[in-house]
């Protein structure tokens, strides 16, 4: 019988300079959506949840504080414990970290960037990631360029114009399913992606579980991608 993780990981500690001002005073996955009255990882909280979560830890670093005192006076789905590192360790040394812990060391768990707002069935990405026995899988989205796109034909006349086109290449979704021994494998200092991942992908015990057709995604980088939250929200939720 399918079991599926009760337990993750968000990282949010990164400053989020290119989203000031709203970062000046709070660390960037305390930034609200617009029109919602809700900070980013109060959204992430509420989605974990709904997906079988019951235990979250979150690592803070910047503006710590403000993070840990909305966590504590929130009405939150599930339980959560905050950790703050010591020193900078890194990205990698930050999850391993914070994932020491995770209430059942013992059990698979997932992670996620605290600047992604998601929508999509963890479930079926832990299943596929069991189904592969795989010890680390990523969820890939494809994210739209924000630039306008030229078509043209074989003799270099212009046929039409794309305003934001999907890339042609999967990026990684900054949400994770890691099995239990995966926290071994993470240094204790430094980037999991630059060390850990490639490791694994050499041995082909890395997977990527592309985000399905219809999936909300977003990484909230700048004002400009608030804005479009804001509208994507009005858009899946209005009338």
């Amino acid at each position: 019988m399918q079991t599926y993780p009760t337990q993750a990981v968000i990282l949010a500690g990164g400053q989020g300079t290119r989203l000031r001002p709203y970062t000046d005073d709070r660390p960037k996955p305390m930034v609200e959506i617009p029109g919602t009255g809700t900070p980013i990882i109060g959204h992430q909280l509420s989605w974990l949840a709904a997906e079988g979560v019951t235990d979250a830890v979150v690592s803070c670093g910047h503006l710590a504080e403000v993070l840990q005192d909305w966590l504590a006076s929130a009405v939150l789905p599930l339980n959560v414990t905050t950790v703050v590192e010591p020193e900078p360790l890194g990205r990698g040394g930050g999850l391993r970290y914070a994932a020491a812990r995770l209430p059942e060391p013992d059990q698979p768990w997932y992670a996620s960037n605290g600047d992604i707002w998601t929508r999509f069935s963890l479930r079926e990405m832990a299943a596929f990631h069991a189904e592969r026995d795989a010890t680390a899988t990523l969820a890939l989205a494809r994210p739209r360029i924000p630039w306008g796109a030229v078509e043209t034909d074989a003799f270099g006349h212009i046929t039409d114009f794309i305003e934001s086109p999907p890339s042609p290449y999967l990026i990684n979704a900054g949400v994770y399913v890691f099995s239990p021994t995966f926290t071994t494998l993470l240094p204790e200092r430094g980037d999991h992606e630059r060390t850990t991942f490639p490791g694994l992908a050499r041995e082909r015990r890395l997977a990527g579980y592309p985000l399905p057709h219809g999936a909300y995604w977003r990484a909230i980088d700048t004002a400009k991608d608030l804005t479009e939250a804001a509208r994507e929200l009005g858009a899946h939720t209005g009338p």
